[in-house]
């Protein structure tokens, strides 16, 4: 399954992995076919939800109405729905951030 993936609406679903109570906020590569996230929220009442959107949303130069998320809401495994941007162009904001993260910690088998 590809991280990213096209909806029959126009919008793109955004598969991440989110790691927790981090050090830093910052998108750190791909991990398992997801994009994989790191928080300094804590995964309690929603505050690692509410970080992963605005992480993004901010990525993307998107509205923060334009990232909500679709499932995953009490797992580290999260499906995001992306409203108002094409696949080129997430991809586009992105690749910087994929080209930077840990390869150690890319695609396993």
């Amino acid at each position: 399954m590809p991280f990213l993936s096209p909806q029959s609406d126009g919008s793109m679903l955004l598969h991440v992995h989110v790691q927790p109570r981090a050090a830093h906020n910052q998108i750190a590569g791909l991990m398992n076919n997801a994009l994989k996230l790191r928080l300094t929220a804590p995964p309690v009442d929603g505050q690692a939800n509410r970080a992963v959107l605005a992480v993004l949303a901010k990525a993307l130069g998107l509205p923060k109405s334009a990232v909500t998320l679709k499932s995953g809401g009490q797992g580290r495994q999260k499906t995001l729905r992306i409203s108002g941007m094409s696949e080129a162009d997430i991809r586009a904001a992105l690749a910087p951030f994929l080209q930077q993260g840990d390869p150690s910690e890319e695609e396993r088998p």
